[in-house]
């Protein structure tokens, strides 16, 4: 199963995930991750496919916008969206965002590490149950989404369709409490 420094993750520091094949998942800040490699991968079609509110191009300006607007959360939320690295390698972003009175986690990983969701869900979350903050995590998913039995499996229970800056996302909501 997997190993994790808890404290780690509640200072926004670092944290690491690792199993029995000696992946090693690591959770850091975006700044640390090159523009480039944020361009890369938000630029690529497949990521966009399940994102209908990615409607620009990425370019470095969109990078220092989209991080600066990361960080901010964690500045006044205490927590934000993590860089997640696969031995050391980047393989995407996601974490917890304030959204009201809701923390709404979201996950987007580049194509190569879709199969790594389920692993780094399942810790997220289980820093969302320790969290005496988020006595609940809501989830936004576009319609394309069709394989939605992991929400499920966790107890998430579907809230209705929802439009969000335009665009239709099924809400799902999961008590932590």
């Amino acid at each position: 199963m997997f190993e994790c420094i808890a404290d780690s993750i509640i200072t926004g520091i670092s944290t690491e995930l690792t199993n029995k094949t000696e992946r090693k998942l690591t959770f850091a800040r975006l700044p640390d991750i090159s523009p480039d490699e944020i361009i890369a991968h938000m630029s690529d079609e497949r990521v966009a496919e399940h994102m209908p509110l990615l409607t620009f191009k990425w370019d470095r300006d969109r990078v220092t916008e989209f991080v600066a607007a990361k960080e901010e959360c964690w500045r006044r939320d205490g927590l934000g969206h993590w860089a997640i690295l696969c031995n050391d390698s980047y393989v995407g972003w996601g974490g917890f965002q304030k959204e009201g009175d809701e923390w709404d986690y979201g996950l987007v990983l580049k194509p190569n590490s879709f199969g790594l969701g389920k692993a780094i869900s399942r810790k997220a979350i289980e820093f969302a149950i320790a969290d005496e903050r988020i006595p609940f995590v809501t989830f936004l998913l576009p319609p394309s989404r069709k394989n939605l039995g992991g929400l499920a499996r966790l107890g998430a229970r579907f809230v209705g369709e929802i439009d969000y800056e335009g665009a239709k996302f099924l809400k799902y909501r999961l008590d932590t409490e």
